[in-house]
């Protein structure tokens, strides 16, 4: 009996993951950095997997699967040109709209204090941005030339209360749109990255609000040492 091409696939991709996890045990690398390669491999293997079990035909399949991995190298080559300062939030958005042909001072706006996201965040946040992209292009304001797609963030101070930290509230808005279902027609690998791995990893809230004219996600997370201010940004 001829194997499922994608179940093939799925077992041939989680293979050489476990091949490149024992390579790191034997290597002799040092722990920090053998920690850090092996939670990619980690964040691999579910976005193999999860892409697997929420994609309606093997065409989608393919397609979400090959951009996620795409969006995770460009966030792992750009940590490599700039650890230790990590990310700019601005150059993350950008960049991964700029994949799908939306360019800022077009259909796109940016705006936000200059933030940088260090290894473990920037890799959660940025499969995020990604996940939204992709639902900009299939289903929202990157579906027609009207549409426009508005990014802000904001810090607040903390509330007073002992240990409290200051808060970064992330939105992206939609608009452009005269009217779409008030519901996504599939909630899938994308709605499990923004409603449950930001929280997870992030400790973020994340509120999806479909209105008629197009999408407004917001992101609420606690300013962590991960994540950090500075004075300008690339």
């Amino acid at each position: 009996m001829n194997q499922d091409p994608q179940v093939a696939r799925i077992e041939e991709l989680e293979a050489e993951n476990r091949r490149l996890r024992r390579f790191l045990d034997e290597t002799g690398l040092p722990a920090e950095l053998r920690h850090k390669v092996r939670n990619t491999l980690s964040m691999l293997r579910a976005i193999i997997r999860r892409s697997a079990e929420t994609s309606v035909s093997l065409e989608t399949y393919v397609a979400h699967l090959d951009g996620r991995l795409d969006a995770l190298a460009r966030v792992l080559n750009a940590l490599m040109r700039s650890v230790p300062e990590g990310i700019g939030l601005h150059s993350l958005v950008a960049d991964e709209l700029l994949v799908h042909l939306a360019r800022e001072g077009e259909q796109i706006a940016i705006s936000g204090p200059s933030l940088r996201f260090r290894p473990g965040s920037a890799e959660v946040f940025a499969m995020a941005v990604h996940e939204l992209a992709v639902n900009a292009v299939e289903h929202g304001a990157l579906t027609v030339p009207q549409g426009r797609i508005h990014v802000t963030w904001s810090l607040s101070p903390p509330t007073g209360q002992s240990g409290s930290q200051p808060l970064l509230t992330f939105i992206w808005e939609e608009s452009g749109l005269e009217d779409i279902p008030p519901t996504p027609p599939h909630r899938g690998f994308g709605f499990e990255v923004l409603e449950r791995s930001l929280r997870y990893e992030l400790k973020a809230e994340t509120d999806l609000d479909f209105r008629p004219q197009g999408l407004r996600c917001t992101i609420s997370l606690p300013l962590q040492a991960q994540i950090t201010v500075v004075d300008d940004e690339e």
